[in-house]
């Protein structure tokens, strides 16, 4: 007779949290409740989140732009790029990474001490033995790569001989899929982009050697992984915690009792919760952020998490087809007062940010919409706001006039 595996009794709670007390945990833990740390910049909020969505798309500004700046307020967008990423000139010793890029939630610009971290993930790709593509010679392209590389790097795709065989982007070259793979699996690096374009440099070269080792085992990775994603979203489910760095499920179980993190209960969410101590030491207090979001934002990454704690569902349509869009193509949800009141869909026409269209939760939504349009405007140096379309006419009114009084 075989024996049924118990599962694993889940501890009691040590406190139960309100909607409320969940709902500001979250803002502040994502830096979004409270003053914001100004010294530590672009690079204190990267290392805070723990990582940070890379998109293609740019309306008023590119993803990795706009979440210092919904922290920050109108930082430099110069400024950001060069807090993010190490460049040094020509000729000069190449300079201490402060991130790498690899595959999080997404591909996500990561801090680098959490560069061994992701020894567990680098593994698995080696192990399955390729990714999405597969080479026609693996050793001797990945070889042609390395020795360039080690010659002459960093490089771009481009530098190292083209990215694609000349049809759709996904026809990648043999020296793209290599340079690819021996990104996935730890051999090369990217800490920089260049013109959005990655630099690929040898891990070995560009990471510190202090942190340059794949000798932490599977769980611990996990661990400190979920053990991250717990402080950056300051209470979380199970779900919550394996989204955060794309981890399964059953890979939280296995680590969650040693990571630190207490467990909770949180009211109305009907699932088990687990907390950060530091977030449950000190209750959350301070100035609400007005701003806009980016839809990659990790305040908003995981829809059921959204609509969980904020009531609100957040939905990119950028790849949904025009006539069936709800809200537009790249709708950045409206953050004011600790709750999301509204989205817009932003465009810019020469020195003019276009609002192509705006919802909003009511006349208390109308004012914060427009000083978040306002601030954004500024940021991205437009000097005037044109509103298009509003699915309420009185709200319209409203915002245009709002808007009017502010640029008097």
């Amino acid at each position: 007779m075989t024996a049924v595996t118990q599962p694993t009794p889940l501890p009691q709670p040590v406190t139960t949290l309100s909607r409320d007390d969940a709902r500001r945990m979250a803002l502040r833990a994502q830096g979004l409740l409270g003053a914001p740390d100004r010294r530590a910049g672009v690079r204190g909020v990267l290392r805070h989140l723990g990582a940070v969505q890379l998109d293609t798309i740019s309306v008023l500004a590119r993803s990795h732009e706009l979440v210092p700046y919904a922290r920050l307020g109108a930082v430099g967008r110069p400024a950001v790029e060069a807090a993010y990423w190490s460049a040094s000139p020509a000729g000069a010793p190449a300079a201490r990474p402060h991130s790498f890029e690899y595959w999080s939630h997404a591909a996500c610009i990561l801090p680098i001490e959490e560069w061994p971290h992701f020894a567990f993930r680098r593994r698995a790709r080696r192990a399955r033995g390729h990714r999405w593509h597969v080479m026609a010679d693996s050793e001797r392209s990945c070889a042609a790569v390395l020795d360039r590389l080690k010659a002459d790097g960093p490089l771009t795709t481009s530098e190292l001989g083209g990215g694609r065989n000349g049809g759709e982007w996904w026809d990648w070259s043999e020296t793209k899929i290599a340079v690819e793979w021996l990104l996935d699996t730890g051999e090369v690096v990217c800490t920089e982009r260049r013109a959005w374009k990655r630099v690929y440099d040898l891990a070995e070269r560009a990471v510190p050697d202090d942190l340059l080792h794949d000798d932490l085992d599977d769980a611990e990775c996990i661990r400190r992984l979920v053990a991250q994603a717990g402080a950056a979203m300051g209470v979380a489910t199970r779900a919550d915690l394996a989204d955060y760095h794309r981890l399964k499920g059953e890979q939280v179980d296995a680590v969650v009792a040693d990571s630190g993190l207490v467990p909770v209960e949180v009211e109305g969410w009907g699932k088990p919760a687990w907390a950060d101590p530091a977030a449950l030491a000190a209750p959350p207090r301070g100035r609400h952020r007005t701003t806009l979001l980016s839809p990659f934002d990790s305040l908003i990454w995981d829809r059921p998490r959204t609509e969980r704690i904020f009531g609100f569902t957040h939905r990119l349509e950028a790849y949904v087809p025009r006539p069936k869009r709800i809200h537009g193509y790249f709708a950045m949800p409206l953050l004011a007062g600790g709750q999301l009141v509204g989205r817009v869909d932003p465009a810019r026409e020469g020195s003019t940010l276009v609002a192509r269209q705006v919802s909003m939760r009511g006349p208390k939504a109308v004012t914060p919409m427009a000083q978040a349009l306002r601030e954004a405007a500024t940021w991205v140096g437009c000097d005037s706001v044109r509103v298009e379309r509003c699915d309420d006419p009185k709200l319209a009114a409203a915002l245009r006039t709002e808007l009017t009084h502010m640029g008097d």
